[in-house]
C-alpha cells in the first residue's frame, strides 16, 4: 500500500564514549552545542522543502542569545559572524567558503561563538542548555514556515508519547486544588482492565501521597517500563475507605477514535492520527457492525477539530474504506520526499455510503483522508473548507533528545491538486447553513452548486489569490454545528441522493498532472 522509509540508526563507537567520559564538564558543554547547532543545521539544508541561507539562519538564531543577556549581540554578513558585549567585539568566526560555506562550517562557527558567549555572560552561563536551545532553534525555525519547530528534551518526549505511546496504565488525570481525579480510562489498558473509573481520587501512589504533586509530576509517576508496577490509593464514590489496587504498567498507545450508535448508522469520532488510529477505526467499525449488524446503512467520519498526524496513519485510514485508487503522492526537494500511495482491495464498509464532516480545523492527516474519498467519488464531504495545511513534515532526533520537526514535502490528492493553503473543499458546504432539510431540498432539486474541481486543480501552488478566491466558495468555519451530522445522516438513508451529492466532486477528466514538475513549483509558507 505505501512505499516507507528505511531509517538507519546512527552507531556512536566505543572510542566516542570513552573520550566523552574523559571531557571537562565546559568541554562537553562545547560538545554538545556543536552536536546541536552541527546536526540541526545540516537537517534544514538537506530535507527542508526550498534551498535556505544557512548563514542566514545561524545568525539569526544566535541573534537571540540577547533574549538571555541584552548586553550580548550578534552580528554577521556571508562569511563571519561576530559577537560583541556591550557593543565590544569579543569573539568573531570567519569561514574560509564564504557563500559557499556547508551547513557543518556553519554549525561549528556558531558553537564557537555560544562557548564565548557561555564564558563571557553568567546570565547565559547559568540560562540552562535547554532554555539556551530553545532560544536558538526558536529562531532558526522561525525563519521557515509556521510548521517546522524545535522540540526540547521534556516536549519531544511528550510528543513522542503522543504518537507512538508509552508505558502506563491508561488514564487521564486532571490536578485541581490538589487533587488528583481520573478524568478517563482508556479502553483495551490495564486501567480498565482492572476496573478503574472514572472520578476515582488518587490519594497516593506507591504508597506516597499525590497532593500537592504538579499534574506532570503524577503522569510521570503513574508512567513506568512496560511490566513494572504501580500501586494506586484510591477514593471512590460509594465506597466508605480508600483502597489499594496494584497496576501491571504495559504499552498504551493514546486513543484517538470513539464510536457510538446513531440508529442504524455508525458513527465515528477521529481527534488526531498516531501510530494506532487506523487499527483502532477498524477495530470500532467492526464492533459497530456487530451492534447494529446487516441493518447498517452507511457510516459517519468525523474530521471536525481533527489537526492531523502520522500521514501512514492517514493512508492506512483511507485505504480502509478503498478498492482501488491514488490516496495521496508526495513531492519535495529531497530525493526521497518522492513517494506514492495507492488503495489495496478491501473496502471494510463495502461500498455503504460515507459521510465525512470536515471544518475549518480538519488539517494536514485528515485532510488527507478527505481528500482521497473525495477524489475516488466514494465519500460525501460535508462541512466547511478545511484548514489547507498541506504539507509534510520530517522529524529529526537532536543530540540533547529533543526534536527538530522540518516541513519537506508537499502533499497532492489523488486528482493532482496541492492541499497547500487550499484545503479540501466540501462536497456539499453548510457554511451560514443551518437547515438540514433546506439542503437536502436543495440537492433533490439540482440546486446545490457542484465543487468547483476544474478550477481548484488548474490553481497552482504559489498562487495565492486563486487559491484565496477558491476558500471563499465555502468560508472555513472553526466552531462546531449540529447541521453537519444531521445532514449526513439523513442524507445516508436516501443512497440514490446520496450517489447524487457524490456527483457533485467529480475530478475533472484531465486531473492528473505531472506531480515532479508540481514539486519544483515555488514554496508560500
Amino acid at each position: 500500500m505505501a512505499r516507507r522509509l528505511a531509517i538507519l540508526p546512527l552507531l556512536i563507537g566505543l572510542y566516542a564514549c570513552a573520550n566523552s567520559a574523559s571531557r571537562s564538564p565546559e568541554d562537553a558543554t562545547a560538545a554538545l552545542d556543536r552536536d546541536m547547532l552541527v546536526t540541526g543545521l545540516d537537517d534544514i539544508d538537506q530535507i527542508y522543502i526550498t534551498k535556505q541561507d544557512i548563514g542566514a539562519l545561524a545568525l539569526t538564531g544566535l541573534q537571540q542569545l540577547s533574549s538571555l543577556d541584552q548586553e550580548l549581540k550578534v552580528e554577521g554578513d556571508t562569511d563571519e559572524l561576530k559577537l560583541l558585549q556591550n557593543g565590544s567585539l569579543v569573539e568573531a568566526e570567519t569561514l574560509d567558503d564564504g557563500a559557499d560555506a556547508s551547513a557543518k562550517q556553519w554549525g561549528k562557527a556558531a558553537a564557537k561563538l555560544l562557548r564565548e558567549a557561555r564564558a563571557r555572560s553568567a546570565k547565559v552561563a547559568t540560562a540552562g542548555n535547554e532554555r539556551i536551545y530553545e532560544a536558538i532553534f526558536t529562531g532558526i525555525v522561525g525563519k521557515l514556515d509556521g510548521f517546522s519547530r524545535y522540540a526540547g528534551t521534556e516536549a519531544a518526549r511528550e510528543d513522542k508519547a503522543s504518537r507512538d505511546g508509552f508505558g502506563g496504565i491508561g488514564v487521564r488525570i486532571s490536578v485541581e486544588d490538589g487533587e488528583v481525579r481520573i478524568t478517563a480510562v482508556m479502553h483495551y489498558t490495564p486501567a480498565e482492565r482492572l476496573g478503574l473509573k472514572r472520578d476515582d481520587v488518587i490519594l497516593k501512589i506507591d504508597g506516597k501521597p499525590a497532593e500537592g504533586l504538579t499534574q506532570q509530576q503524577v503522569v510521570n509517576k503513574l508512567r513506568g517500563e512496560v511490566d513494572s508496577r504501580v500501586v494506586l490509593t484510591l477514593l471512590r464514590d460509594g465506597k466508605d475507605e480508600p483502597f489499594d489496587v496494584g497496576i501491571k504498567r504495559a504499552h498504551v498507545v493514546p486513543e484517538t477514535v470513539s464510536y457510538r450508535r446513531e440508529g442504524d448508522v455508525a458513527y465515528f469520532r477521529v481527534f488526531s492520527f498516531n501510530s494506532e488510529t487506523a487499527n483502532s477505526l477498524k477495530r470500532e467499525i467492526n464492533d459497530a457492525k456487530d451492534e447494529i449488524g446487516k441493518k447498517i446503512k452507511g457510516y459517519v467520519l468525523d474530521l471536525r477539530n481533527n489537526p492531523g498526524g502520522y500521514v501512514p496513519q492517514s493512508v492506512a485510514t483511507a485505504n480502509l474504506f478503498l478498492d482501488e485508487g491514488r490516496i495521496v503522492s508526495i513531492h519535495g526537494r529531497h530525493p526521497d520526499s518522492h513517494q506514492y500511495f495507492e488503495a489495496t482491495d478491501g473496502d471494510i464498509a463495502s461500498g455503504k455510503p460515507i459521510a465525512v464532516l470536515i471544518d475549518g480545523n480538519s488539517a494536514s492527516a485528515a485532510e488527507i483522508v478527505a481528500a482521497a474519498l473525495q477524489d475516488n467519488g466514494r465519500a460525501v464531504l460535508i462541512g466547511t473548507n478545511s484548514y489547507g495545511k498541506g504539507t509534510v513534515q520530517n522529524i529529526k532526533p537532536l543530540p540533547n533528545d529533543g526534536e527538530i520537526k522540518l516541513t519537506w514535502a508537499r502533499f497532492h490528492a489523488p486528482s493532482g491538486y496541492t492541499l497547500h493553503h487550499l484545503g479540501v473543499l466540501p462536497t456539499i458546504c453548510t457554511a451560514g447553513e443551518h437547515d438540514s432539510d433546506d439542503l437536502l431540498s436543495e440537492l433533490r432539486m439540482g440546486e446545490l452548486p457542484e465543487v468547483p474541481t476544474v478550477k481548484r486543480n488548474a490553481a497552482k501552488p504559489d498562487d495565492t489569490k486563486a487559491l484565496d478566491d477558491l476558500r471563499k466558495t465555502c468560508p472555513a468555519r472553526k466552531n462546531e454545528d449540529p447541521v453537519d451530522l444531521e445532514l449526513a445522516l439523513k442524507l445516508i438513508q436516501q443512497p440514490s441522493l446520496y450517489q447524487s451529492a457524490v456527483n457533485l466532486a467529480d475530478p475533472p477528466a484531465d486531473a492528473q498532472v505531472d506531480d515532479a514538475a508540481e514539486a519544483l513549483l515555488p514554496f508560500v509558507p
